[in-house]
């Protein structure tokens, strides 16, 4: 007789060298894993291994997630008001103030470039300071009054800081540069602008991908002399 391991042995027909004996036991590889995957599917799926109460849930089909967002499910109610104007929208809380200005309201001119704020192209005004749109949740913002790029002129005058810009041409491609302005303006207000060592330091935060630098450091001094300039004098 042929006992497992002795040369009569013989893997099974058609199965090859997966047919070959494991550990001595007349159970073919092929048919060990097998079994293997078999026992582990049915520990996986056992109530015993799952958090308490989540046998007995449900899953949900993700074409039914999508129909509950559509239906208004789960979505909220706020108020923003964008460069003067109120614009009521109804988001999902997790959307960011950056894609609520763009992918909402059509308000293109904050971009997003990193989308973790580390490079500050998407920076706005919220409530007079300077934050990364992308960072900060919309419905964080309801009530309060957010400045983008395209809210600093006053119609066809552009706002000093703008036009600082334009002379300095502190800009190569412009895809930072609403960013850039954006915070140029705060840096000024906050009075941070009063050296060149000062706006290097606080506007760290915006970085120019074509290193146009001096220029952007040449249009904020400007912007902050001619600020000053036109501030009323104290007797």
């Amino acid at each position: 007789m042929s006992t497992a391991g002795s040369p009569d042995s013989s893997p099974e027909e058609g199965e090859g060298l997966d047919g070959e004996l494991t550990f001595g036991s007349p159970l073919t590889r092929r048919r060990f894993l097998a079994m293997s995957s078999g026992a582990g599917a049915t520990l996986l799926c056992s109530p015993l291994l799952l958090p308490s109460g989540a046998a007995a849930q449900t899953p949900v089909p993700i074409s039914a997630v999508g129909t509950a967002a559509l239906d208004g499910e789960g979505l909220i109610d706020l108020s923003l008001k964008i460069n003067g104007k109120t614009f009521p929208l109804r988001l999902d809380p997790r959307v960011t103030l950056l894609d609520a200005l763009r992918d909402r309201l059509q308000l293109t001119g904050s971009k997003k470039g990193c989308d973790h704020g580390q490079c500050g192209a998407c920076t706005v005004l919220l409530e007079g300071r300077r934050v990364n749109s992308c960072l900060v949740l919309a419905a964080s913002c309801d009530g309060d009054e957010v400045t983008t790029i395209e809210g600093l002129a006053q119609g066809d005058t552009l706002h000093p800081m703008q036009a600082a810009f334009l002379k300095h041409d502190g800009f190569q491609c412009g895809y930072c540069t609403p960013g850039q302005i954006c915070s140029a303006v705060a840096c000024v207000t906050e009075g941070h602008a009063q050296t060149d060592e000062q706006i290097r330091e606080f506007m760290s935060g915006n970085i120019c991908r074509c290193g146009a630098y001096p220029n952007i450091r040449a249009a904020i001094r400007e912007a902050h002399d001619a600020t000053a300039a036109a501030a009323p004098k104290r007797p």
